[in-house]
């Protein structure tokens, strides 16, 4: 691909933000709809987790074939036919007249959905090919993470008590079709030199475990374990497990080629991806039901209540994409699994949520920690890869992104609804009951702490470019310093 001026590059960097943005403010915004999903549709609490839960498994599922198959066959054109994809399934959404019909649209969101962020990473990958210029053009894209974050709940507080939750789908119609006209004009067309060729029963062992997986959590408190539904779906899952790394160790090119992960960064970065967005997920979603069915406040001011979440995630998610072109991703990686450790541990030891003023305090830490986590974990996982892998290497890091968000979803709405069967609980149960799950996210915020810390040393920036040598010697992505800060030698 010819090397582009810096204002074209900079067009192509605000296109591809833009993908970001309707994708992330669609799942901040539904958040803040759950209630009135609830309400409207007589919906059960597990009923709410697959009105999520259906559109990330999906995506997670999608992503890999999408990232490979732009690879292969053009990047822009892939791109273009999420953006159409996407805001079809908006409309569909925002017409649906049942919960069912209602996470049906949803796939068809996901579908899209799975060919834009992970195409448009490998875009960035490929038009910004210095390394600190890749490193801040990242921090932008993880800023417009915490912009949607921002937007999200005020936005969509405002739509719905105004016009009602199918407004909040409308907003991606304009977006998606400026989005795909400026992509013709502006983003070059590109392939991988030698890309990777399809594996469809790859694909089919992921799609089928994680769905199962899902469904088992989800389903297990309402049924029980004992249900066969429950038992039978996780005996599927394990099974497909086994199946998907037998198949991967002896296909010629797997949906996911599992050397990727003798590099001790990628594969810390894939950890650290699923237990931060677990996180957010779970946070997310024990908040807003917390905020409006405990608290009894309307959308928008449930809204105004995460705005403080919100707005430190938008302001550090820049301020981590320099520091990892700076110094390496391991400080912005300590810093958010210390910060996020912090606001679970308000939640889980002192009911963080019967105050104002520690409900504060722990959505300022889990916005500053949300917001350092963005911009290293993509960084982390495409450093040392051979240009030509970028597209995988980005693929696999957001689909570590959408399965830890769709298992926080799964798990800490299975723990919740474990602990209380009452729609509009009281405080005092409703804080018991979510006081296990609160255990739960702090552990996942001390995973990003520790694995932070243990796979971004100097040893470790050396297994990922033993790594890329498996790989016929490409150039690699980025450099050593994307990965530590300094040379790996």
């Amino acid at each position: 691909m010819p090397e582009l001026s810096p204002r074209r590059r900079l067009a192509v960097l605000a296109i591809c933000c833009l993908s970001l943005l309707i994708v992330s403010l669609d799942n901040t915004i539904l958040n803040v709809a759950l209630p009135s999903l609830q309400r409207d549709f007589h919906s059960s609490l597990s009923g709410l987790q697959w009105t999520i839960d259906a559109y990330l498994i999906v995506l997670a599922s999608l992503l890999l074939l999408s990232g490979s198959t732009a690879d292969r066959i053009g990047r822009r054109r892939v791109f273009q036919t999420g953006l159409a994809l996407f805001s079809v399934g908006s409309v569909l959404c925002s017409l649906a007249p049942s919960l069912g019909l209602l996470v049906a649209a949803r796939v068809v969101q996901a579908v899209g959905g799975s060919m834009l962020n992970p195409v448009a990473m490998s875009i960035i990958t490929n038009v910004f090919t210095e390394p600190r210029e890749r490193a801040r053009a990242i921090g932008v894209w993880g800023a417009v993470v915490g912009l949607s974050m921002a937007m999200g709940p005020l936005v969509g507080g405002l739509l719905v008590d105004s016009v009602g939750w199918r407004s909040i789908f409308w907003l991606n119609v304009p977006i998606g079709l400026a989005a795909l006209a400026l992509t013709a004009l502006f983003v070059p067309e590109s392939r991988a030199p030698r890309p990777r060729r399809p594996d469809p029963l790859g694909q089919a062992f992921m799609i089928l475990l994680l769905g199962t997986l899902t469904f088992a959590i989800i389903e297990a408190p309402g049924r029980g374990l004992a249900d066969p539904a429950v038992y039978g779906a996780a005996l599927v899952a394990a099974a497909s497990l086994a199946g998907f790394v037998g198949h991967a160790l002896r296909a010629p090119e797997p949906l996911i080629d599992l050397r990727f992960f003798r590099s001790v960064p990628f594969s810390g970065a894939t950890v650290v991806a699923v237990s931060a967005f677990a996180a957010l997920g779970g946070f997310l979603f024990l908040n807003t039901l917390y905020l409006q069915n405990v608290r009894g406040l309307s959308a928008l001011h449930a809204g105004l209540f995460l705005l403080p979440m919100a707005a430190m995630t938008a302001v550090t998610a820049p301020l981590s994409g320099r520091l990892v072109g700076g110094r390496g991703p391991r400080l912005p990686l300590q810093i958010a699994g210390a910060a996020m450790l912090a606001s679970g541990l308000l939640f889980a030891a002192f009911d963080a949520e019967t105050n104002d003023l520690t409900l504060f305090a722990a959505y300022v830490l889990f916005g500053i920690g949300f917001g350092m986590v963005n911009s290293p974990i993509t960084n982390t996982a495409v450093a040392g890869m051979p240009r030509a892998q970028a597209g995988v290497a980005a693929a696999v890091a957001s689909t570590s992104r959408q399965i830890g968000q769709a298992l926080g979803v799964a798990v800490i709405g299975a723990v919740l609804a474990a602990g209380t069967a009452a729609e509009h609980p009281a405080a005092s149960a409703f804080v018991s009951a979510a006081r296990p799950a609160y255990w739960i996210l702090a552990g996942c915020a001390a995973a990003v702490l520790v694995l932070g810390t243990a796979t971004t040393g100097r040893r470790a920036a050396r297994s990922a470019a033993r790594t890329a040598g498996l790989f016929g010697g490409d150039e690699p992505a980025p450099d050593a310093r994307d990965v530590t800060g300094a040379s790996a030698r």
